[in-house]
């Protein structure tokens, strides 16, 4: 009897190993595709000029001199400075005031909240294309437009109807109780943000601030336009200028795009694991 119960245990784990192996192998070959871009760009980064073709984007370069990367980062340094100079101070400020707006929306309810978070919500959806104009008008007016702290209010403004949205979401999820209690024991509204919600937050501010950065660092219909000169401008419109009017060193610009994609990947390496916690974290009760 127990041989037989060990048989039929053996066939029962069998079927489920082969299906988690052929689950391993299709997301081996799903990863190498998806990474074969990202070969060819590094791949062709490295290698010099006269030995980039279509024939030999597979192959390796022969010598290691750096190829495209040092003409890329010598043309781009000064505008990655500019990218982060925007990025962070931007991120930061969208976070906090979202976190704000997530917390009035979810825990301090007030007649027409529910409109209000619906009309902030809806400037999510308004194409950036529809508003050039007039808001340029506006930067010009408060004499930031062409500023690198024009972009940054910008990308605040255009920042906060998902960061607040992500903010309730998960604040909605801490139990009122604690609100209660807080105003029981005379906290005001700044007071129970600052020593009760604020703590409890670390999550949705990793996740708010992963997604801010990678959005407005790779944003570029703001920074041409907003930013005519090419010596304030992100660098995202610094690598589109990298190709010449008449010829493409492909080197440099593909060595150009991974340096300019770096930062965002470095981002992702390093917080990836809380970004996904941060986002469990605002889905469960209990």
């Amino acid at each position: 009897m127990r041989a037989e119960a060990a048989l039929n245990a053996r066939k029962r784990i069998r079927p489920r190993r082969l299906g988690a192996w052929t689950i391993l192998l299709v997301l081996f070959v799903t990863s190498l595709f998806f990474l074969m871009p990202a070969y060819v760009m590094v791949v062709t980064g490295l290698k010099e000029a006269r030995n980039v073709s279509l024939s030999t984007m597979w192959n390796l370069p022969t010598t290691l001199t750096g190829g495209g990367f040092v003409e890329a980062w010598q043309r781009l340094r000064p505008n990655m400075g500019n990218s982060l100079s925007m990025v962070i101070p931007a991120t930061i400020i969208s976070a906090f005031l979202g976190s704000i707006n997530g917390y009035l929306f979810s825990k301090w309810k007030f007649r027409g909240s529910d409109v209000i978070f619906a009309l902030l919500l809806f400037g999510f959806f308004i194409p950036y294309q529809s508003v050039l104009i007039p808001l340029i008008r506006v930067l010009q007016a408060l004499g930031l437009y062409g500023k690198i702290w024009g972009l940054v209010l910008v990308h605040v403004i255009y920042g906060l109807p998902v960061v607040t949205l992500i903010f309730r979401n998960y604040f909605a999820n801490i139990p009122t109780e604690i609100i209660e209690a807080a105003r029981v024991d005379g906290a005001g509204v700044l007071q129970t943000f600052r020593r009760i919600i604020l703590p409890l937050s670390p999550p949705a501010f990793v996740v708010v601030c992963i997604f801010q950065f990678t959005n407005i660092w790779n944003d570029f219909l703001f920074g041409v336009t907003i930013v005519p000169n090419p010596k304030a401008q992100p660098v995202t419109v610094a690598l589109n200028n990298l190709s010449g009017s008449f010829s493409v060193d492909w080197n440099v610009v593909m060595a150009g795009a991974v340096v300019a994609a770096l930062p965002t990947i470095l981002i992702y390496l390093l917080l990836g694991r809380y970004f996904i916690r941060g986002l469990l974290a605002g889905s469960i009760k209990g």
